[in-house]
């Protein structure tokens, strides 16, 4: 087992990078500020180690970003309407961090915050997070918890586990950017991305909420189900694409039934890695890294625009507030449990 420090936040805080590894040549490095993935190792087809995900060398820079570069995202990922939840007949306020609606749980969400080792092998790691009641304005005196295992396949897996005294919204993602031929190499217009989901939720506006509406994929750039290459219809003319500059999409995946299935597969055109995203979550958000142009990232890296894209499994956005989509409500004492699976191979 291996950790380091990994420099202090402006409170001064400090911050350790912790290491794990599958023993095949896998190794991922995660700090415990925001449950954070800050690298993913694994062997392009050359046999050559390529970092897959984008990130920073130390965690004052992770403090100061609002990319959410790698972290646990929760209690609630994504977008949340007029930053306002009901709960059987409740109202609860949360903060206003995106023009008037709630992202990825307000500024003091899971991904800001410190979390506490729970344990820690040569290969697996669990964090933990102790969320008190109205954090952020969500109801009920939360515990929750992450988990990273690198198998002896070749997976990123990453569990979720919460419990909450009240009833209360759960629904957390990994925010890592991926890009296949390496952190370093520019951006994945020519990655090959295929997606199991026949239809999307499109989005009002700029501010994307969507609007409660499964729209069918075929016919539009929003189609996946064949693989393609990301940049293939990226700049295409339809307005859901001109609203943010790019895909920053929820797809509605084709699920045969409970349990983990395949949701993605991207491979990189040039390093040959292939990646898997296999979950139990009924949503997935693409979204093509499209405001990261000019973060300095790890090695003093530049990152583009494009640079990387996310593929997050979730609840679909809004869905406490959209009758139409299935609710991300757990009631009290019940566990919440969820699980995806990141695989990497060579195409």
């Amino acid at each position: 087992m291996d950790n380091r420090q990994f420099g202090t936040t402006a409170e001064g805080t400090q911050a350790t990078l912790y290491t794990i590894e599958n023993g095949c040549g896998m190794r991922a490095q995660v700090t415990d500020f925001g449950a954070t993935v800050v690298s993913l190792i694994v062997k392009d087809k050359a046999g050559k180690d390529t970092d897959v995900v984008l990130g920073y060398d130390d965690v004052a820079s992770y403090q100061k970003q609002a990319c959410y570069f790698g972290a646990t995202v929760g209690r609630n990922c994504n977008r949340i309407a007029d930053a306002k939840i009901v709960i059987d007949g409740v109202t609860y306020e949360l903060e206003a961090n995106d023009n008037e609606n709630n992202l990825h749980s307000g500024s003091k969400g899971s991904s800001e915050r410190f979390w506490k080792v729970k344990d820690y092998t040569d290969s697996r790691i669990t964090f933990q997070l102790e969320d008190a009641h109205l954090t952020q304005g969500y109801p009920g005196n939360a515990t929750m918890e992450v988990t990273y295992e690198l198998t002896p396949e070749n997976e990123l897996a990453i569990s979720y586990h919460a419990v909450s005294d009240k009833k209360t919204v759960f629904n957390f993602t990994n925010h890592a950017y991926y890009n296949l031929n390496g952190h370093a190499s520019g951006d994945i217009l020519g990655h090959t991305l295929q997606i199991n989901a026949s239809g999307y939720t499109p989005v009002k506006d700029a501010k994307a909420i969507p609007t409660g509406e499964v729209a069918p994929v075929e016919g539009t750039p929003f189609d996946f189900r064949k693989a393609k290459p990301v940049g293939q219809d990226i700049r295409a003319d339809h307005v859901q694409l001109s609203y943010g500059n790019g895909y920053d999409h929820n797809f509605a995946l084709d699920r045969g039934g409970v349990g983990m299935e395949t949701a993605a597969v991207a491979c990189g055109e040039k390093s040959g890695i292939r990646m898997e995203v296999i979950t139990d979550c009924i949503g997935i958000q693409l979204y093509t890294a499209n405001f990261i142009g000019g973060q300095q990232g790890k090695g003093g890296i530049t990152y583009p625009n494009n640079g990387a894209m996310c593929l997050e499994t979730q609840f679909f956005p809004n869905s406490i507030n959209e009758p139409n989509f299935v609710s991300p409500l757990t009631d009290a004492g019940v566990p919440y449990e969820s699980k995806t699976v990141y695989r990497f191979s060579i195409a």
